[in-house]
């Protein structure tokens, strides 16, 4: 498989305190790798850095090769307006919250339908069509009636539905996931990673899995990376890291 993104010795650090020591490792076309470390290790702080949303006090070093269609490019060095049209659009995020990263005072159509109108230019009736369809693909009941929800509406499981549908809307050559199953019971959380696994093959893209859990690398990931205090220790296929580690740690 063709390497997607390519991150090579990123580094962050606030102040003097180095939270991410240069880290270097490649994401391949449609496979789904699992970033897998305790809290505080630096796992959400590499998937922050991919789409440069870290506080301005953060320094950030290194490269991030992204090859899509066109040539590849720099994350880092990327200008500020085409930095924007990638972010939702061809590299696209699950947050661990949905209640804090969806708008709780926009119905749950109407942030559907802004990420189809800004990223695929459609029409609002367009775009009202592609949002029914897509939360349909999500499974979710009654999509008709799910368009004019606000997200204190659903249930934790039906956010996290509608923020997958958000983050898949525009077909992203990469999805990076941060703990999106964490807040939800075991029941429910086996349903999401089912349906991203599934979606994930059926658009053929490319998956950052940020987990703790090693229950969930084993059921879904292909490859799985082991972070410890900021620290890249051995990354390989799942099932072979799993069964005989490198490190004590793993």
């Amino acid at each position: 498989m063709s390497v997607l993104l390519a991150i090579r010795n990123l580094s962050v650090a606030f102040g003097d305190r180095t939270v991410l020591k240069p880290l270097s490792l490649e994401l391949r076309r449609g496979e789904l790798l699992a970033l897998v470390g305790e809290s505080g290790s630096g796992k959400s702080v590499t998937a922050l850095s991919l789409l440069r949303l870290l506080p301005t006090a953060a320094r950030v070093s290194g490269e991030l090769e992204f090859t899509d269609d066109a040539a590849p490019v720099d994350l880092l060095q990327l200008a500020p307006r085409r930095l924007e049209a990638l972010r939702g659009n061809r590299i696209a995020m699950i947050f661990q919250e949905p209640m804090t990263a969806l708008n709780p005072v926009l119905t749950c159509g109407r942030q559907l339908m802004e990420v189809l109108q800004k990223h695929r230019k459609l029409s609002r009736a367009e775009a009202r069509r592609a949002a029914l369809e897509w939360l349909a693909k999500v499974r979710l009941p009654d999509p008709e009636a799910m368009l004019g929800r606000y997200p204190h509406q659903l249930s934790g499981g039906q956010k996290q539905r509608v923020m997958i549908a958000i983050a898949l809307c525009c077909r992203p050559a990469l999805l990076i996931c941060d703990e999106p199953t964490t807040a939800l019971d075991v029941t429910v959380q086996r349903s999401i990673l089912a349906l991203i696994r599934e979606l994930q093959q059926e658009l053929g893209m490319t998956v950052l899995f940020i987990t703790h859990d090693l229950g969930v690398v084993a059921e879904i990931a292909d490859r799985v990376a082991v972070l410890y205090q900021g620290s890249l220790l051995e990354t390989g296929p799942t099932a072979e890291r799993l069964a005989h580690p490198d490190h004590p740690y793993t």
